[in-house]
Order: C-alpha cells, then sequence, then structure tokens
C-alpha cells in the first residue's frame, strides 16, 4: 500500500491501513451453532485456538439473508439500502423483466477492495460461485476469481491467470463441498506466493443446506477449514470471519418441506395475474434448495390489493412478517425501488414459492435446509486477535467485519 496512505474512507467510513495481511472470510450459510459443534466434537483446534486467544462476538447479517446482498454489504460496510443490492433476484421495474442481480451496474455504490485497491494496496478476492465474481471485482485493481470457473481466470479479466497450476486442484463441482475448499486453498496459495495486504475469501453453502451443525458431514467441513485457516495464520494473516446467513431446516415433523406457494394462493385470492411474487433467493443454483426461501416481494396493481394482501397473509400460519413497501425498506434497510409493494417473511421451518409445479425439488437428497428470513439472521464475528474500544451497545453486523479487522485490533495475544 502506498506508505504515504494512513487510511483509506468508502462509504462513510474509513480504514485504517492494514497493519499485516487482512484475510477476511465470508463462510455461507455459517450460523454460529455449527463453529460451537465442530469445536465440541474436537473438529476445529484452531477455531477453538481462536476463541481461546481471539474474539468471538455474533453479528446479524441483512435481510433478506441472502448470499448476494450479504457479501455485497460486507465488502461495500453498509446495508443493502445504500449500495442497492436487494437480493440474488430482483424485478427490474425500468426493464419490466425479473433478472439476476450479479451485474455491477446494479451497484451503487465503490467496494472498500477496489478503494483500497486504488489506493495501492496489494487486494484479492476469491469466491466459490461465478455470480458474485463481477460485483465483488467491481473496481478492484488487483485478483479477483471464482473457483468455478477458475480455470478461465486471465490476466486481462482476474488480474491472474494458470489458478488451477498455482492451487494444484482441478476445477470443482459447484454442488460440492471441494468448492469451498477450492476457495480456501487458493487464499492460502495467494498469501504465499502474492502477499495481498487484504483478501477476501467467499465460500459456497452447500454443505448446510444438506447438513445440520455437528452432523459428521458438517464437522468434516470445518474440519477442512480449520487446517486452512491455521495456515493463513501461520502466514501472519489477521483473521476475521463472519458468514453471509444462517441456515434452518424448513420442514414439518416428518422431514417433509413446509412450503406456503404465494402465487397460487394470491391467485386464488385476488384474481390470475394480479399479483407477481419475486423470490429473491433464485439464482443458478437451485437443486439444493429448490430456489424455496423465507422471503419473497410481491408487486401488486393497487392500493386495494395490497391492503387485501396484507391482511390476508398475515393471518396465515407460518408467516412470520408482512410489511408494505416503506415499512419493509425502514425495517431492513433495503431500497424501496428494489422491493415490492408488499414484502413477505416466513417463520423458521417454512419456505415461501410460487406455484408448486414451478419448483423442482427432486434434487433434494435429504430434508430441505434454507435461509432469507429473520430467523437466519445471527451470524458469527470471530477474529483471531482481542479487539479493543467496540461499544457495548453497538448492534454488529456481518458487514462491520472489516470496520473491526482494520480498527479495532489489539496487538497479538500470543
Amino acid at each position: 500500500m502506498n506508505a504515504g496512505i494512513e487510511s483509506v474512507e468508502v462509504n462513510g467510513r474509513r480504514y485504517a491501513r492494514p497493519p499485516a495481511p487482512v484475510v477476511v472470510v465470508c463462510v455461507d450459510g455459517c450460523e454460529p451453532d455449527y463453529i460451537t459443534q465442530a469445536i465440541e466434537a474436537g473438529a476445529a483446534p484452531y477455531l477453538q485456538r481462536m476463541l481461546r486467544y481471539g474474539t468471538s462476538l455474533i453479528g446479524d447479517c441483512v435481510v433478506p439473508s441472502f448470499t448476494n446482498p450479504n457479501n455485497v454489504s460486507i465488502v461495500t460496510g453498509v446495508p443493502p439500502s445504500v449500495h442497492g443490492i436487494s437480493g440474488n433476484y430482483f424485478y427490474d421495474v425500468e426493464k419490466g423483466r425479473e433478472v439476476m442481480m450479479n451485474d455491477p451496474s446494479y451497484l451503487r455504490v465503490p467496494t472498500l477492495l477496489a478503494a483500497f485497491s486504488q489506493a495501492g494496496a496489494r487486494v484479492a478476492a476469491v469466491t466459490a460461485k461465478d455470480k458474485l465474481r463481477t460485483m465483488l471485482g467491481h473496481g478492484l485493481v488487483g485478483i479477483c476469481f471464482s473457483a468455478e470457473k477458475a480455470d478461465q481466470a486471465t490476466v486481462a479479466e482476474s488480474g491472474i491467470d494458470q489458478v488451477l497450476e498455482l492451487v494444484s486442484r482441478p476445477v470443482p463441482s459447484v454442488y460440492s463441498a471441494d468448492l469451498s475448499e477450492f476457495v480456501f486453498a487458493a487464499g492460502v496459495k495467494l498469501m504465499e506466493t502474492r502477499q495481498p495486504d487484504l483478501m477476501y475469501l467467499s465460500t459456497t453453502d452447500y454443505v448446510q443446506h444438506k447438513c445440520a451443525p455437528g452432523t459428521p458431514e458438517a464437522n468434516a467441513f470445518y474440519t477442512m477449514m480449520d487446517g486452512y485457516l491455521a495456515k493463513l495464520d501461520t502466514l501472519g494473516a489477521v483473521i476475521g470471519l463472519t458468514a453471509d446467513h444462517g441456515m434452518s431446516p424448513k420442514t414439518d415433523a416428518a422431514g417433509r418441506p413446509r412450503v406456503i406457494y404465494l402465487q397460487q394462493e394470491l391467485d386464488t385470492l385476488l384474481g390470475a395475474s394480479e399479483a407477481r411474487v419475486i423470490l429473491p433467493i433464485t439464482d443458478p443454483y437451485v437443486v439444493h434448495h429448490g430456489a424455496l426461501g423465507s422471503f419473497a416481494t410481491v408487486y401488486l396493481p393497487d392500493a386495494a390489493a395490497i391492503s387485501r394482501t396484507i391482511e390476508a397473509l398475515r393471518a396465515r400460519p407460518g408467516i412470520e412478517v408482512v410489511l408494505d413497501r416503506a415499512q419493509a425498506a425502514h425495517r431492513f434497510e433495503l431500497p424501496p425501488d428494489r422491493i415490492g409493494d408488499v414484502v413477505v417473511v416466513s417463520d423458521h421451518l417454512t419456505v415461501l414459492g410460487t406455484h408448486e409445479a414451478l419448483h423442482d425439488l427432486s434434487g433434494l437428497t435429504v430434508p430441505l435446509r434454507s435461509h432469507g428470513g429473520v430467523s437466519e439472521q445471527k451470524v458469527p464475528l470471530l477474529f483471531n486477535r482481542l479487539l479493543k474500544d467496540i461499544a457495548p451497545a453497538r448492534r454488529l453486523r456481518n458487514f462491520d467485519v472489516f470496520d473491526l479487522a482494520l480498527n479495532h485490533l489489539s496487538p497479538p495475544a500470543r
């Protein structure tokens, strides 16, 4: 980093110059119990060491508790009301069509990764799925690639090539724990060879969608992660770990998915085609969740339809919160022009769909686990250093992780 620059200001926050290599890890779908259970099983000795010598806090992710809005919040340091990314998927009113929200043109502010890189810091970002790569890398003068398409990385587009040779691993399946392991392996290799000042690693929640905390498969995933974190620590990195969201079982007592098909119900209530239900969880990778999450937005023709919808859904079992546009934008810090007239959040055991026929659940080999609602908002904030000067009354968010790692560090405790 430029020797004359002691801090960088971006999106109203000032971040200090990295005192050592700083690595922030977003473990997709990591509710705090995954870490607790893995430690209790003796499966994560380095994570246990982080708890003993570092700092362990709990924060809130943003709602909807989905991948895109939370990863973008983490790398911008602000909520969706500021950065503009309200989900993985949304209805673009100006274009009159439903689209994936993975184009950097939807970003309304710069990322702190870009700001640091433009100030002369060596910056790298590695994400599991390619859907995040263009937004994480927007404006970044450095390295940014995905595990999913690591073989396609070029110096011109990603700041690096020959990634497979660097990591010594093949391109992993997008539906595997290997996708996340590739991210960690790449992070270690980049630290060894490129020595970034700032690095962001973002995994996938394939394991968390399939496996509950404390299960052998879940513990095996955290054992894998634990080993790479220990290597990063040995290489001198300050590590901050958080998650984009938690994960909950979305089933009845028999293990069957508990689904409210909102489009079907509103077609009955209001008439066909009167309501447009948008599921912001939607992305190209639906095998493990069938595009079923706990957050939906609804576009409606007029005030009468809005009133009828709110009244009906608030009385519906399985629904936790129903808000109009202004209420939802205020409570969840969302951009009002990128959500519907009504926002619906289901409870911790229930997911929301459109029409039953439009959700393919044939790929589910285990009981459905998903996210999106308030019930998946608690996430870890774990550091391998002690932190100082944190106001006791401060509400911590996952998008505070860079602020905490850069601005609130104590000297190494060991």
